[in-house]
């Protein structure tokens, strides 16, 4: 009989990390996938509550993304954006006609008392994603952005303002009292579990809000299996998003190399790209395992081929769990 726990556990972000985890959920059976979604970025706008990240991810997965932009369902219109507009509304966060009807049924569960967690469920149910998503947590973490501008909600920062303000700074308001979702918990000590899979998503707005929890944290720290990284830079840049600005910016090496030296002892290993084979060396001091694939991921069928890479160097136990002290 097969474990009722799941045998990877993916970390993700949205756009980068959502399209490994794309590629995971045809790389094995459903059941045999959890994704863990960050919950930093979510917030509440025009009384409704958002979850970036969460929707990126069932959206991917599913089949339903609008792949150009990364972000979003796939045949979607504006209405609603631009009639609210044309009313002189808040705008600057665009959700689509399709998306909208999204959000609408997720807040009402949530003011009707159901968690999070279980709207995510209920949600890629409906969708038709073929693996579990759940949030990092229940409980609410807010990803705050101090820059020249002054201190910023995340989405204040990275939409409204184009990710162009220098960052100075970043907290997790709230990490420090979250809770770990139960199923993520369970999940890093379930029977049969071989891998615990961190996304190609940056590293300090997508996983950092995870690995803030402390109690996160200590369960990674001491699950059984190996901690893998898929680095989201290729030759010192991102193939989408801020990673590479973010990382200069709070004084990190903005290339493989920085990618393994901020998450240090927590991970066994780490997957980059052929291209970055010079830093292997020095990422090898740091007592983490290098591996070499294309990370690139431009079509459905690239993040299937990153996948099975990823999977096979678990199957083939290339990645060997560091010993815990």
């Amino acid at each position: 009989m097969r474990s009722a726990y799941p045998s990877y556990v993916a970390l993700s972000g949205g756009v980068g990390g959502a399209k490994l985890a794309l590629g995971l959920s045809r790389a094995v059976s459903g059941d045999e996938l959890l994704v863990v979604a960050n919950i930093g970025d979510d917030f509440e706008h025009l009384g409704l509550y958002i979850c970036p990240d969460l929707d990126t991810l069932a959206y991917t997965i599913s089949g339903l993304n609008n792949w150009q932009l990364g972000w979003g369902r796939n045949d979607e219109t504006w209405n609603f954006m631009d009639t609210l507009a044309d009313l002189g509304g808040e705008a600057w966060f665009r959700l689509g006609d399709r998306d909208l009807a999204l959000h609408v049924r997720r807040s009402r569960r949530l003011r009707d008392g159901a968690s999070l967690s279980s709207t995510a469920k209920e949600i890629a149910f409906r969708l038709g994603v073929r693996c579990a998503i759940c949030p990092c947590s229940d409980d609410p973490i807010r990803t705050m952005v101090t820059t020249d501008a002054g201190e910023l909600e995340f989405q204040r920062y990275f939409v409204e303002q184009r990710a162009v303000p220098r960052i100075r700074s970043l907290r997790y308001q709230g990490a420090e009292t979250a809770r770990p979702s139960t199923t993520f918990v369970d999940a890093l000590s379930g029977d049969g579990l071989k891998a615990v899979i961190i996304c190609p998503s940056n590293p300090l707005l997508s996983i950092g809000p995870i690995l803030a929890m402390r109690q996160a944290r200590d369960a990674l720290q001491h699950t059984p299996v190996p901690i893998i990284a898929v680095s989201p830079l290729r030759s010192g840049k991102a193939f989408k998003g801020p990673t590479e600005s973010n990382m200069r910016d709070l004084g990190m090496t903005p290339d493989s190399l920085g990618v393994a030296q901020y998450y240090g002892s927590l991970i066994d290993g780490i997957v980059i790209d052929h291209s970055d084979a010079d830093l292997a060396p020095q990422i090898r001091e740091l007592g983490i395992s290098v591996t070499f694939a294309d990370i690139s991921m431009p079509a459905p069928e690239d993040c299937e081929r990153l996948a099975r890479e990823v999977v096979g160097i678990v199957e083939r136990n290339e990645i060997r769990k560091q010993v815990v002290e």
